[in-house]
């Protein structure tokens, strides 16, 4: 059964992470309008747990808590309002958030730069220094990009994303059929003690 669902979601994932890289725009709005969302219900959420929590809790860590979650019903509901009114307004969130992950990726990758030269003495230290490298190029690839640029970086990362866990999933399944198919023959070929 779990092989059967490793499978199922692994060729579900291929096919989502195909459609995100050939409509990459209509991707990028679906995952804004999805983190959106989240940021809405994480506020609502927050402000709930504060509120049973705050017996229990130092009142300046109940504020700051209130405040972040507020933070976050704020921004949901921006974003969600953008979408509410059209168009323009919601590819503007869209390009929003892919400049935000522009600047994420490039501070991600001069750190991940800094942190493999500083460790040099450890066996693989390049695979951290190339992370850094491509992390920091994709970050300032992402920069660079021209307003109607941004509306496909979302769709396209979470299409590479998507893409490549499918393909894991469905190695995985397969190797679950795989020892499964051989799992009585070594069995019986094993010396009997």
């Amino acid at each position: 059964m779990l092989k059967s669902f490793a499978i199922a979601e692994g060729v579900l994932l291929l096919v989502l992470g195909l459609l995100a890289l050939i409509f990459p725009v209509v991707a990028s709005f679906g995952v804004t309008a999805v983190v959106g969302i989240a940021f809405l219900v994480g506020g609502i959420v927050g402000w709930i747990n504060n509120i049973f929590r705050r017996q229990g809790l130092k009142g300046w860590l109940v504020f700051w808590r209130l405040v972040v979650s507020t933070l976050f019903l704020v921004a949901g509901a921006t974003i969600l309002g953008q979408f509410a009114e059209g168009g323009v307004p919601a590819a503007t969130q869209v390009a929003a958030l892919s400049v935000a992950i522009g600047i994420v990726f490039l501070a991600e990758g001069i750190l991940a730069i800094f942190t493999a030269l500083s460790h040099r003495e450890f066996q693989g230290w390049g695979w951290g220094l190339t992370n850094g490298i491509v992390t920091l190029v994709l970050g300032l690839l992402i920069l660079s990009m021209k307003f109607w640029g941004l509306l496909s970086v979302l769709g396209i990362l979470v299409g590479v994303s998507f893409l490549f866990s499918g393909i894991d999933l469905i190695a995985f399944g397969s190797l679950l059929h795989g020892e499964k198919a051989h799992g009585p023959e070594l069995q019986s070929s094993a010396p009997a003690s």
